[in-house]
């Protein structure tokens, strides 16, 4: 088995930030950790990537093109669709061996996850050779402080989830970045009451809402908290222990190491005597 997991979210979020930094913590507690950048527009990370489509196609090359000519979005799109038309060069630059864990850096073109196929169609891809996946949904914190901005933030979470349909966590980052009244208000969002959240009124006594919207905001708050639907983990990159406890919650959702203690238990050590 492998593993992997898909770090999407919207521009600007700090997916590759991430990626770098869940490296070096692998190298600290000597823990193998790669990425694959699958953002045919990234311009600079600080990782070194195991595969970059890049090398396959540059969203660049598909602007420049005389007979395609696309724009910056439709260009993402078609280096994806063009890279699932290729995916034999993705699978030789993966190699096939075992037990490998790697963070698929995404574009951060958001429409990719919310209502397109092509990276449903990649992840489809990936569990055929036989990767273990999770999607980790970054957003900016500081788009998540009020409640405006928490069910536009839910929306997307929930749309990327039921897209992929894949185990799904959700992560704020950037936490380091938080004035301190910021991070007052956002106690209500970490175990967040949605239902309150998002039809009453904010603690400056400002209506959250327009009254026109009241009601469908309201049911809707009452749906994501019925159904306990959506719930976002902070994650503060310079914790060395906040890094440690969101990469614990993901290994547990693909199972990450679980087959490594049965093969423990199952074999002996040469020269072992089990005989009472």
């Amino acid at each position: 088995m492998r593993y992997a997991q898909m770090v999407v979210g919207p521009a600007g979020s700090g997916k590759s930030t991430y990626c770098s930094a869940l490296v070096q913590h692998g190298v600290d507690v000597k823990r193998s950790i790669e990425v694959v950048n699958l953002d045919p527009a990234a311009e600079y990370f600080d990782y070194q990537p195991l595969v970059d489509v890049r090398e396959l196609i540059h969203v660049q090359d598909t602007m420049e093109d005389e007979e395609l000519h696309f724009g910056p979005n439709g260009g993402l799109v078609f280096c994806i669709e063009y890279l699932l038309e290729n995916s034999d060069w993705l699978h030789d630059k993966l190699g096939d061996q075992e037990e490998d864990y790697i963070l698929f850096d995404c574009p951060g073109q958001i429409e990719l996850y919310t209502h397109l196929s092509a990276m449903r169609k990649l992840v489809k891809q990936l569990q055929n050779w036989n990767f273990s996946l999770c999607s980790v949904f970054l957003i900016d914190v500081q788009f998540m402080t009020d409640g405006a901005k928490f069910l536009s933030g839910t929306m997307a979470a929930l749309s990327v989830m039921v897209n992929l349909e894949l185990p799904h966590i959700n992560i704020l980052s950037k936490m380091d970045l938080l004035s301190k009244g910021a991070r007052k208000r956002l106690d209500r969002f970490l175990e967040p009451d949605p239902h309150s959240i998002l039809g009453n009124i904010e603690p400056s006594g400002r209506l959250t809402f327009n009254n026109k919207y009241r009601k469908l905001t309201e049911t809707i708050g009452k749906i994501i908290e019925d159904y306990s639907l959506v719930r976002f983990i902070p994650l503060n990159l310079k914790d060395h222990e906040s890094i440690s406890d969101v990469l614990l919650t993901i290994d547990n959702v693909i199972q990450f190491g679980e087959d490594q203690d049965t093969r423990t238990r199952d074999f002996e050590e040469p020269g072992v005597n089990n005989e009472n």
